[in-house]
This record gives structure tokens, sequence and C-alpha cells, in this order.
């Protein structure tokens, strides 16, 4: 398949991250785009304000006449979208060309120099730092979340280069060919896919079995590559670590040079990490490290990762899409080390039956560390319920006392109850949808 005689490119479950920016691109580049997901989203509207086709009912009367013609239109999908979805099916049993979202990002990439950012926590920001230290212009970055200096998740350059999130759900990474590539964590996460943790490790060996010239591992991963840590020797090494204004000030030592006073805006020793990846990634590559200096000092972070909706002397709350115990820990970290005197209450949205059940114990560890839980119901995504995991069974594990179980409706007024100044609203379900009106009605009581 030669993209370039592909006018046509439908897109079912447009409206997912990783699948939007896929669709931006190809807007970008001229092509015909529609597409169906569930529901209306911020992220389906900004589609659909450059132009994009989007609906929302599954119903093959709803796609565009002409992305009925198979020979000009190839459809992608995401493994997120039921296997009874009756336009998915229509494309099937058509005999169009269709592709997972995994394969038509390895497609696109596939005759680019590719640097690959994988790891169960910490590549979505990663990724979009390595993209910002890539700019101006110098590749095209696909990202798993909206990186705020370009309020997107793609960031537009030559197509001789590729920044890309290496997603090890459903193995999608395998579909990339990496020249230089990261690891950034290898944590037991996705077992309704993989069974056991062996199993995903094994994927993470297969992924590194694929980097064609240069692979960049965290510390202590069971990996062979360069390593990256922070005050631990290793052949990227952050030291000197230090806190001024708000923000980390660092230096850097590389296997041939050091660069010192590294100005860094993103809170937590976890994205001195990431910050460190991305630095190492790039210098691989061969750009300067006086420039890195430079874009990461103005890198902004990402929608959802530690983002401060407010940020008063009375009253702080925190975004993020924490939805893994470790994710969990290195948010309570991060509130603690710029907090350290407050009380911080965590509102948590499980997602997932299965993750649930698999860490319900780490879960309630890392929640353990709040000065008060709220939970909302689990966020079911793709799964059926599984008897007995519920959120008042992680509720009852979880030590603190001061915990409750919520209902969306009652969400902003047992917040308001709570009398914590730090709040931090955790998950990767639908409580990012939540949070607006959350921000609306704590800035009317606070007159913020």
């Amino acid at each position: 398949m030669n993209l370039k005689n592909i006018h046509n490119i439908f897109f079912v479950g447009i409206g997912g991250i990783g699948m939007s920016a896929i669709a931006r691109y190809f807007a970008a580049n001229g092509k015909n785009v529609a597409g169906y997901d569930k529901t209306a989203t911020p992220i389906t509207e900004a589609l659909q304000k450059v132009g994009i086709d989007i609906h929302f009912e599954d119903a093959v009367k709803n796609i565009p006449i002409s992305f009925l013609d198979k020979e000009k239109t190839l459809v992608v999908y995401t493994p997120a979208i039921p296997k009874k979805h009756t336009e998915l099916n229509y494309f099937f049993n058509s005999d169009f060309t269709v592709l997972k979202r995994a394969e038509i990002l390895g497609r696109i990439t596939e005759n680019t120099f590719c640097l690959g950012v994988a790891g169960t926590h910490g590549k979505t920001t990663t990724s979009s730092i390595l993209g910002h230290i890539m700019q101006p212009s110098l590749a095209t970055s696909f990202l798993g979340g909206i990186a705020e200096n370009y309020n997107s998740n793609l960031i537009l350059g030559e197509d001789k280069i590729s920044v890309v999130e290496a997603d090890e759900f459903d193995r999608s990474f395998l579909q990339l060919s990496p020249n230089i590539a990261c690891v950034t964590s290898m944590d037991a996460d996705h077992l309704d896919i993989y069974g056991e943790a062996e199993e995903l490790q094994n994927s993470f060996r297969e992924f590194a079995s694929k980097v064609s010239e240069t692979l960049i591992v965290a510390k202590g991963l069971p990996l062979n590559g360069l390593t990256y840590s922070v005050d631990e020797d290793a052949d990227y090494k952050a030291f000197n670590l230090k806190i001024e204004t708000g923000k980390y000030v660092f230096d850097v030592k590389t296997p041939s040079s050091e660069i010192k006073n590294i100005e860094f805006n993103l809170p937590g020793k976890h994205n001195v990490m990431n910050a460190l990846a991305a630095l190492a990634m790039a210098d691989v590559y061969g750009v300067s490290l006086e420039k890195i200096k430079e874009q990461l000092k103005t890198f902004k972070g990402v929608q959802r990762r530690f983002s401060y909706r407010i940020k008063s002397d009375d009253l702080v709350l925190i975004d993020d899409y924490a939805h893994h115990p470790t994710e969990i820990n290195a948010v309570e970290n991060s509130v603690r080390e710029m907090y350290p005197r407050e009380k911080v209450l965590a509102v948590f949205q499980p997602h997932l039956y299965s993750r649930t059940k698999d860490f319900v114990d780490d879960f309630a560890a890392a929640l353990s560390k709040f000065d008060a839980v709220i939970l909302l119901d689990i966020y079911p995504a793709r799964e059926l319920p599984i008897k007995g995991v519920t959120s008042q069974w992680l509720l009852e594990k979880i030590t603190t006392k001061n915990k409750m179980v919520s209902t969306k409706v009652d969400l902003i007024k047992n917040i308001q109850k709570s009398s914590t100044k730090i709040i931090t609203m955790l998950g990767a379900g639908d409580i990012g949808m939540l949070i607006n009106d959350v921000v609306i009605s704590l800035e009317k009581a606070q007159k913020i």
C-alpha cells in the first residue's frame, strides 16, 4: 500500500489521543479525513475545527459517500473499538484496506529516522519533551497527550525524522522500526492483554531488539543499552538537583561531556528522569547540549500531567492522568515536595476492572498516603464488570480514615466538604471531562 495513492482516510475511534494525532497528520498533508467516535469531546471538537467530518452514531449511513470507494479509502481503527461495531465490520466485510492504529503509524514512520519512546510510565511526557527539543521543524512528533507548548498531540515538522510514543498496549510498539529508542519503565500493567508480567517484559525485550542504532534505558531495567539516572552513576546522570523559585535546576553528565544549570519547570524527580531520557535521545541523535538546555527551559508540560487548574494562596487543584499505582505514587511524591506542610485530597477514578483487580493492594497503599480520598466508580472502558471488583472494595483496603466513594453527581459537593488545601484529581477515564465543572464551582466558592 502506497500512502501517496490514498485519497480518503476514515478513522473508527477518531477521538482517541493516539488516533487523533494521526488524523491531524493526514489532514495537514492534504488527505480527506473523516471518522466516528462514541461521544463528542474537546479532542473531536478540535478536529472538527480543522475541517474533519466526525459523526457519533454507529451506522453505515453516516459514512460520507466519498469514503465508500474502497479503492481510494484507507480505514484505521483502534483496538478499543468493540468487535461488534457496525461500521468497522462493514469495512472488513466489504474488503476495504483496514489497519490498526499501530500499523498505520508504523507505515508513516518506516521511511523516517524514528525516535521511539517506550515505557509503562513516563512515555507521554518524555516524548513530548523530546518533540519540543527537536523543534523548530526538525521532526514530526506523534504524542499520547496534548503538549502545552503546541496545544496539540501532533508537532508538525520535517517528514524525514519522527518522534513516536511507542505504546505497549496490544503490543502496538512492535509495529515500529526505531533507530533510537528509550525505555522509561517496565512495571506490570495491561495484564488483561499480557496475562503475566513476564510476558510484558518479553514484549519490551522484543521492542528493544528492533532498535537499529541506540537503545537508552532507565538504570536498573533488565535491558542492554545506555543508561540514565538521577544521582546514580550512569551513562547519563543528572545531579546537583536544586529547587529554585518553583523549578528544578540541575547538572548533567553525558558519556562525553557535561552541562550545568539546566532549568526545568515540571515538578517531581520522575519528571527530571523524563527530561534526562529526552536529553539522552537528542544528544545521541546529535542535537547540541546548549540547544537541549534552551528547549528544556521553555517546555511547559503536557495536559493532565500534574496540570495546575487552580493555583492560589488558598487552594490548589491539580489534574493528572495517573491510573497505575506507580503513577499515583509519583503524583503524591511531587505534591509533598511542592507542598510539604499541607493536607492533600486525592479524587481517584479507577480505570478498568482488570487493572483494579490486579493491583488493588498497590492502589490501596498508594492512595493511603493521601490525607483524604474520594473514589469514583470504576471506569470500564473496553471491559465488562468483574464480580466483586468495585470502588467500595478498594476503599475498604485504604487505611486513610477520611475516605468515601462518591457518585459523579455528588462529586463537587463532596469535594467542597473537604478542608484540604491541595486537591488532586487522578485517572484515565472520564474524570478529565468532570474537572472543568469542578474548577468553576471551586473558583466560585473561593471567589478566585
